[in-house]
């Protein structure tokens, strides 16, 4: 079977469009009326908003072409409305700062750059192919079983969830810690998902928090794990593979691919400050 698997961290469901002195022309700082009125701010080509952005988050993913997405920084509240939009099977893992939910998802339903992270987060697993009812259904797409596990509690909760498919291919799901603590929460990932994958074809992908370029984590993985495919030496987005033969390596899609037309401004808003990451592999 051949899969597409795409791994993007969503920003808390937020836009960040290029910043003045960028290669492109960017959009000035927000003050008060954009981070608490919500008022809009216009550069020449983006905006800078302030609104719930999940039919723009949603149409963009329904669109790209995946059969499987792994993706961080989810707002828990649309989980599964993702995964319905995109006609998608869902597997969720609550992350950080969760338990001001109750009171921080009405204010970021109105005005999601005012909470910032602080509605809480979860990472989301994404699988098409074996939802009941569609036509396009693949045997050997659904998913058979899932577990999640607290990779650290301190200074925020991260967790690595993975799923195994009918087929026998395993997706482990990653945000690692920032900074140092970065690459312990990688390899403890690594650990976790080839243990519990075995022999079986495994794919360890997400938001790694570091950088090829920059840190010896990479090699431990392919020499311990035997987990090899980063996608660049700036890249902090990886989908690592063993045991799978690689179709297309994992690359980054361009900044500009991500823009999505604003009706408000007549400008393109940029979703995330990630580009997504895209992989094709056979099992």
């Amino acid at each position: 079977m051949n899969f597409r698997v795409l791994s993007w961290n969503l920003y808390h469901g937020r836009d960040f469009p290029p910043k003045p002195g960028g290669e492109e022309p960017g959009v000035p700082a927000g003050g008060f009326g954009w981070r608490v009125l919500g008022h809009p701010v216009a550069g020449k080509k983006h905006a800078r908003l302030n609104r719930d952005l999940f039919h723009e988050f949603a149409a963009f993913l329904a669109a790209a072409k995946w059969d499987a997405a792994l993706l961080q920084e989810v707002p828990p509240r649309w989980a599964h409305r993702l995964a319905e939009a995109t006609g998608a099977e869902a597997r969720v893992a609550l992350t950080s700062r969760n338990w001001l939910r109750p009171v921080m998802s009405p204010v970021a339903r109105l005005r999601p750059q005012l909470v910032g992270s602080w509605e809480g987060g979860c990472n989301l697993i994404l699988v098409r192919g074996a939802t009941p009812g569609l036509e396009k259904s693949r045997p050997g797409a659904e998913i058979t079983d899932f577990r999640k596990s607290t990779l650290a509690w301190f200074p925020e909760r991260r967790v690595m969830s993975m799923v195994e498919l009918g087929c026998g291919l395993c997706l482990a799901n990653l945000h690692a810690s920032t900074g140092e603590k970065a690459a312990a929460d990688v390899m403890r990932s690594a650990r976790l998902a080839t243990g519990r994958a075995g022999d079986r074809p495994l794919l360890l992908g997400g938001d790694f928090n570091a950088r090829p370029r920059s840190s010896d984590v990479f090699e431990r993985l392919e020499g311990e794990f035997g987990l090899a495919g980063t996608t660049g030496p700036g890249s902090i987005d990886h989908l690592l593979v063993r045991g799978v033969e690689v179709l297309g390596p994992a690359e980054a899609w361009p900044p500009a691919r991500r823009d999505v037309p604003d009706p408000e401004t007549g400008l393109m808003a940029r979703l995330s400050d990630h580009a997504p990451v895209l992989t094709r592999i056979r099992v």
